[in-house]
């Protein structure tokens, strides 16, 4: 097939009211949950958007999104709204976060992140206009296509919040790109053996199988990671053949190891330890598992021939 370049976005092109509504969509698909937009109303007080963010242990923290719609995020206007927004917000903001439409240099990063310590913000992000772009195309590539090809875009918070949370325009491509994230995870990637480190395998079988089926992306404590497309998006009936087989695929695996812990084929190593990760697995339960995953992960590139999951 012939080469294809991705052309950048030229976010210089939009207003700083469509490129605020094209952030906020953007936060709301990537599972930020309070999100209010102040910029839209004017007199932010250095707040454009805030929010609660999402953290790597599932819990979440106020955040202040701030949006840099000119060519240079200088340090004298990157100063003033972190002071005006912690003014405005009574110092409850944790976390601060920019997102430029231009490139942002070492330089200017390390200065701002130093005036972010001196008022005390303990969680700085910096987003130039290129990264902001990576990540649009990783989970809202749909939302970049509407917002470069003109097409109607809403315009109210709660509008723009179900466009980005029910993915209408949605191709079965892009859907698919965003549901092959849930596969990317340990119990996916790591070996059957007669030794094997399962840490709460069951509970992240079962919570790709939510995804699959709901599109409710959740941690293995059960919060909410993010919305994603579910099975009942894809039109292609191929493809959605495709996701179901894979969906039972999992569901079977769940239930080999469900059936396995019962009858002694899969059991902890013996130490004594309850919290000890390592399991014993009989040599056919093993084998009997690797090929009902294996068949799982055909299955959905059968969908989506991208899609590719290394065993580590």
């Amino acid at each position: 097939m012939p080469a294809r370049l991705v052309q950048r976005v030229h976010f210089e092109d939009f207003g700083g009211h469509e490129f605020e509504r094209l952030v906020f969509a953007y936060h709301v698909r990537a599972g930020w949950s309070d999100l209010a937009w102040y910029g839209q109303a004017g007199g932010d007080g250095g707040r454009d958007i805030l929010g609660q963010m999402p953290r790597d242990d599932g819990s979440s923290q106020a955040a202040v999104i701030q949006c840099a719609n000119r060519n240079t995020l200088t340090l004298a206007k990157a100063e003033g709204d972190m002071e005006a927004a912690l003014a405005a917000s009574s110092n409850t903001v944790a976390a601060f976060k920019f997102v430029a439409r231009g490139t942002v240099s070492a330089s200017r990063r390390d200065a701002v992140k130093d005036a972010a310590t001196r008022l005390g913000i303990r969680s700085l992000t910096i987003w130039s206009g290129v990264e902001f772009e990576e990540h649009l195309r990783l989970i809202g590539e749909d939302l970049l296509r509407r917002f470069c090809e003109g097409e109607e875009f809403p315009d109210r918070p709660d509008e723009l919040r179900t466009f980005a949370l029910d993915f209408p325009g949605l191709s079965d491509a892009d859907a698919l790109t965003q549901m092959a994230a849930v596969f990317q995870r340990p119990a996916f990637e790591t070996p059957f053996q007669q030794e094997s480190s399962l840490p709460a395998f069951q509970s992240a079988i079962e919570d790709t199988l939510a995804a699959l089926n709901s599109g409710i992306w959740r941690t293995r404590e059960g919060d909410v990671i993010r919305r994603i497309p579910s099975l009942h998006h894809l039109r292609d009936p191929h493809s959605k053949a495709q996701v179901i087989k894979a969906a039972q695929l999992v569901d079977r695996l769940r239930r080999i190891f469900v059936a396995g812990l019962r009858d002694n084929s899969i059991r902890p190593c013996g130490c004594g330890d309850p919290n000890c990760p390592t399991f014993m697995l009989e040599d056919d339960v093993a084998e009997l598992l690797d090929a009902t995953r294996r068949e799982a992960l055909e299955a959905f590139r059968g969908a989506h021939a991208p899609f590719v999951v290394r065993l580590g």
